[in-house]
């Protein structure tokens, strides 16, 4: 089954083979890199993972929408949200830039 996405349990134990310590201690690895970068991206609006990619906050500017069952014109209220931007090195290992 090619297809299938790697589970958080497989990615803990693929983490503890990789580096030689025990499940456990990956898995705290793994909750303590969440929870750096929850609180770095809070802090200070962008957490860094070299070689992957960042989270970045943006705000949002309030806009005008239209509710598509009725047509009707709504108000949008600003708000912040919280994205993910792929590293260039990631991507282009992922899916190769095209030649010219």
């Amino acid at each position: 089954m090619a297809n299938q996405r790697m589970t958080q349990t497989q990615l803990v134990r693929t983490l503890a083979e990789k580096c030689e310590v025990n499940n456990r201690t990956a898995r705290q690895l793994l909750d303590e890199l969440s929870g750096m970068a929850i609180a770095e991206v809070k802090k200070n609006g962008m957490f860094v993972l070299p070689g992957i990619g960042r989270l970045v906050r943006q705000d949002r500017k309030a806009r005008m929408g239209r509710n598509p069952a009725t047509g009707e014109s709504i108000k949008i209220p600003a708000k912040k949200v919280v994205k993910f931007r792929v590293a260039k090195a990631a991507k282009d290992a992922i899916v190769p830039p095209k030649k010219k």
